[in-house]
């Protein structure tokens, strides 16, 4: 099985849609996927998520199913600076210092997170995608999969990139927080992920690619810097914060 995850086209986050600028991605995309084959389709309730998957539903005949569970990773904490923020926004020299945050048993446990219930939001989170991924075919049984029916078939998910990281985190076993801020799906990215059944039964998700712009490129279409942060810290036109 092959599962495609799907970021939004640039947001335009005031009226929870997309920018000029993120339909036209969401279009160029939409070229991409339509000759896929792709089975079955999944989508956060979430406007932007819904607007960049509904050129792809329109061209392929087909509808999506909406997974609450697939909305932006909801998990406000308070930071170092005593100020509420979101989880996956941390400058480099907080979040680095403390070496659980690399740990995929451990980010979760520190006072911070801990005071936030953030494990909590991301076992909601872990539940969906294990039940979704069930409904095809594949079975968590501890950090594997089992394979009860397995197949070739493509489903695609349209959602945000702090839930995939989460999400990427609990299929290949590593800390979000090290996906969140060492990692970065442009806009419009397609993340590939797909079963490896090295033995009969027992199957492992390997990425493809991760945060995927060709179809962007091939149409001469820049990447949105709308998920970056300045390059360099005199670059004024950049976001520092």
């Amino acid at each position: 099985m092959k599962i495609l995850i799907i970021r939004h086209g640039e947001p335009d986050y005031s009226i929870d849609s997309l920018t000029e600028k993120g339909w036209r991605e969401a279009e160029l995309l939409s070229d991409k996927l339509k000759n896929m084959q792709i089975k079955a389709f999944y989508v956060s309730p979430l406007g932007r998520a819904r607007d960049t998957a509904s050129f792809t539903l329109e061209k392929t005949g087909q509808t999506a199913e909406i997974c609450d569970w697939l909305r932006e990773f909801d998990a406000p904490i308070n930071g170092p600076d005593g100020n509420k923020r979101i989880t996956w926004d941390w400058l480099p020299g907080e979040w680095t210092a403390e070496d659980k945050y690399y740990s995929r048993d451990l980010w979760y446990t520190t006072p911070i997170m801990e005071e936030g219930k953030v494990i909590d939001e991301a076992k909601k989170v872990y539940t969906g995608l294990d039940s979704l991924i069930a409904k095809h075919g594949y079975e968590r049984n501890g950090n594997c999969y089992n394979a009860v029916n397995p197949n070739n078939d493509t489903i695609a998910l349209f959602c945000h990139f702090g839930v995939e990281c989460v999400m990427l985190g609990h299929l290949l076993g590593v800390s979000p927080m090290v996906l969140w801020h060492g990692f970065c799906a442009l806009p419009s990215s397609v993340t590939t992920l797909v079963t490896e059944e090295r033995r009969k039964g027992t199957a492992y998700f390997r990425m493809l690619s991760f945060g995927d712009t060709s179809h962007l490129y091939i149409a001469g279409e820049q990447p949105s810097f709308a998920a970056r942060f300045c390059e360099t810290f005199d670059n004024e036109n950049e976001r520092h914060d």
